[in-house]
């Protein structure tokens, strides 16, 4: 039988494939210049010039390539083969400095031996990861005395509805979730099955995970919107917000983190 991480890495091998040609990401206008940060995280960011920030799965790179283009000496993470391939070129393409590692979030310290100013996540990202404790634990391994966490996600309350938003279907608190779906997030291949396991993790255990491995909560932001249109029956009601039309502004969609150690 495969093992999570590895019908995940299968998974996420075939969504870079769809995603770095998709309009989603658009990375024409990201190769000419475009920042894919949003002001959500921009503005726990603040100013990067000089700073050394660890971006934690970070996909094909768009985001750390980014962060390098504000100044930041970046290093991103992922445990996707494609991804990490398919970032290498990228920062090719665009002569950024960034630099990539492929593995997995858990055995990082395996692979890499350096603290930074700031580590960074955001959007998609610990739900795939079965153990907050130990994710935790990495985060605070790789940052400097007086580093600073960054992180922005979708809200645990999206991740319990059904794809339609039509009713409650998953637990708020952390549950296993096996899925298959012959769609990614992102316009480009519907022909193929992505299976995926995935957990729900609450706020607590979030917030808990990062006090008890040593951090400092300083903010915690909650937004009734997201900035991407990646769920049915989106609306785009300023630019760059969405919110699921029947719902409106009565759910949580994104919340935003800044802890220092």
């Amino acid at each position: 039988m495969e093992t999570d991480i590895n019908i995940n890495k299968k998974s996420w091998n075939q969504r870079a494939e769809v995603h770095f040609d998709s309009d989603f990401y658009d990375n024409e206008s990201f190769i000419a210049g475009r920042n894919s940060l949003n002001p959500i995280e921009l503005e726990l960011l603040g100013d990067l010039k000089g700073k050394s920030i660890l971006h934690l799965q970070c996909h094909f790179g768009q985001d750390t390539i980014s962060l390098n283009r504000m100044g930041a000496d970046s290093t991103g993470v992922d445990f996707s083969d494609n991804a990490i391939a398919k970032a290498k070129q990228l920062a090719k393409t665009t002569n950024s400095s960034s630099k990539f590692i492929c593995c997995d979030i858990y055995s990082l310290p395996d692979h890499l031996d350096q603290e930074f100013d700031i580590v960074f996540t955001s959007y998609g990202t610990i739900g795939w990861l079965p153990d907050l404790d130990k994710w935790a634990s990495v985060v605070s391994h790789f940052l400097k005395k007086d580093g600073v966490f960054i992180m922005a996600d979708f809200h645990p309350v999206i991740w319990m509805m059904d794809d339609d938003f039509t009713h409650i279907k998953y637990p708020y608190f952390n549950k296993v979730r096996i899925e298959e779906a012959e769609m990614t997030y992102t316009d480009g291949a519907e022909d193929q099955l992505y299976e995926s396991v995935s957990w729900n993790h609450d706020i607590s255990e979030i917030l808990n995970a990062l006090i008890n491995s040593g951090l400092t909560l300083n903010q915690f932001n909650e937004y009734d919107y997201s900035p991407y249109d990646c769920f049915q029956k989106t609306v785009e009601f300023e630019p760059g917000k969405f919110r699921i039309e029947p719902l409106g502004d009565k759910i949580p969609m994104v919340y935003a983190i800044k802890a220092s150690k």
